[in-house]
């Protein structure tokens, strides 16, 4: 189903989006990591995955900037072909009260968090259609459904995600691509927890906080099924049974 794929995970070199380029390249995915500032991260694992014979590159881009959604796609195609699957996981998550965000905040946040998203989906999607395949998934957030306590500019990002899978998903099933996102919660080695671990972990029913693996997991599991689309999963320990 994704060998020979090219997918293109942004926020490749974080905590999350490491695990799910290993996890897209053990299935024989041609793996675009995008990065902001973390090249080094991004390199290493380009090399991870080339030493085990498969195929990847590091590709910067900053996505505050509107036009760098579609310049990403352009150098993704340009170096490893045309994108079957895009996993939008690059994320801002910088915690603030109600009070305390002000139109910058909330604008830079909606601009990578939802912005981005969007326009890369609109970028691949005539591609996908013309190839008669696509997957296409959106790295939300618990706080969608709760309003987490990030704050509002994270938890509105979120949620719009969830809005702009249902419109999406029902436009181009007939075409071949599936459209879903995939909301986890308090994830470990991520810079998206926001307070104290330990803490954190008391809250989770499961007693602990998730792994980076198991939602790179429940990633490829979403990917590889050809009927599932405009469908949200929540992956959070039990913490918003729904």
């Amino acid at each position: 189903m994704l060998k020979g794929r090219v997918a293109l995970v942004t926020g490749g070199s974080g905590g999350i989006g490491t695990a799910l380029c290993r996890r897209l390249a053990a299935e024989g995915a041609v793996v675009a990591v995008h990065y902001r500032d973390r090249v080094e991260v991004a390199d290493g694992i380009v090399a991870e995955i080339t030493a085990g014979g498969g195929r990847a590159a590091a590709i910067p881009a900053d996505l505050l900037v509107p036009r760098a959604a579609e310049l990403l796609i352009d150098a993704v195609e340009e170096r490893l072909g045309p994108v079957d699957v895009l996993v939008a996981n690059h994320g801002l998550a910088h915690k603030a009260g109600f009070d305390e965000v002000d139109a910058g905040a909330w604008d830079e946040t909606l601009a990578i968090n939802l912005r981005a998203p969007y326009l890369l989906a609109r970028r691949v999607l005539p591609g996908m259609k013309e190839r008669a395949f696509g997957r296409i998934l959106f790295v939300s957030s618990v706080a969608a459904f709760t309003g987490g306590i990030v704050g509002p500019h994270y938890a509105a990002s979120k949620a719009g995600l969830h809005g702009l899978t249902h419109h999406l998903a029902s436009r181009v099933a007939e075409a071949g691509i599936t459209v879903n996102a995939l909301a986890p919660a308090l994830i470990e080695s991520t810079d998206m927890l926001p307070g104290d671990p330990g803490y954190l972990a008391g809250v989770v029913p499961i007693g602990r906080l998730g792994r980076p693996t198991e939602v790179a997991d429940m990633a490829i599991t979403m990917l590889r099924n050809e009927y599932l689309t405009s469908k949200v999963i929540a992956l959070d320990g039990g913490l918003h049974p729904r």
